[in-house]
């Protein structure tokens, strides 16, 4: 029965970043005690909800656990503040999907390897990818000068080839990944922060 004295937890949401989720909320102030929280989970097909390993936590977080990160599966989650006997109200989540809603970071350029006229860019994704994912990097680079023209580049290669720059000039670049959830739709991550190489003498 759930105590009109205690406060439900504030501010619940799912964070999550490369496809790693967590339940956070708010801590719930009552005086000089310490409050618990208990959170649950249930799929979009099944009815019963389960634990996700945070029964009585005085965390104000829980990781998803791991029969729960499927990318594709929709997640609901409930979390209530707990005092002795005492229980607030369930805080419920909306419905979450991963592949929808979860934000990717920018892709990490390993080694940039340069010729008179191009960069050879190694990147590494934000996450590590399941075998059938379709991932392409988007590419912008520019000549570093007073009033720089941005160029894009899409590969879907891990290892690629900036080209036709020249000789021993500054170039710039950014990239950003994108994730082809189903055909023609794409989870878009962050750019990467723009990372600048002289190309060599010829």
């Amino acid at each position: 029965e759930p105590s009109p004295h205690l406060p439900a937890p504030k501010d619940v949401e799912v964070y999550s970043y490369n496809f790693q989720s967590l339940l956070r909320w708010s801590p719930v102030p009552v005086e000089n005690s310490s409050v618990l929280y208990t959170a649950h989970y249930r799929t979009g097909f099944y009815e019963e909800w389960s634990e996700m390993g945070c029964t009585q936590t005085p965390q104000t977080q829980c990781e998803f656990p791991p029969q729960i990160r499927r990318r594709r599966w929709t997640i609901l989650l409930r979390v209530r503040a707990e005092l002795g006997p005492l229980t607030s109200a369930w805080v419920h989540t909306p419905p979450f999907v991963a592949e929808r809603n979860t934000s990717l970071g920018p892709p990490k350029a390993n080694s940039v390897s340069v010729s008179p006229d191009s960069l050879f860019v190694s990147v590494s994704p934000p996450f590590t990818p399941e075998t059938e994912d379709i991932l392409h990097y988007h590419v912008s680079y520019w000549e570093n000068t007073t009033s720089p023209t941005e160029e894009k580049l899409s590969e879907s290669k891990t290892l690629f080839q900036i080209g036709n720059l020249k000789e021993s000039t500054l170039y710039c670049f950014s990239i950003q990944v994108q994730l082809e959830i189903y055909s023609g739709h794409f989870l878009e991550g962050q750019q990467s922060a723009p990372e600048c190489h002289r190309t060599a003498l010829s």
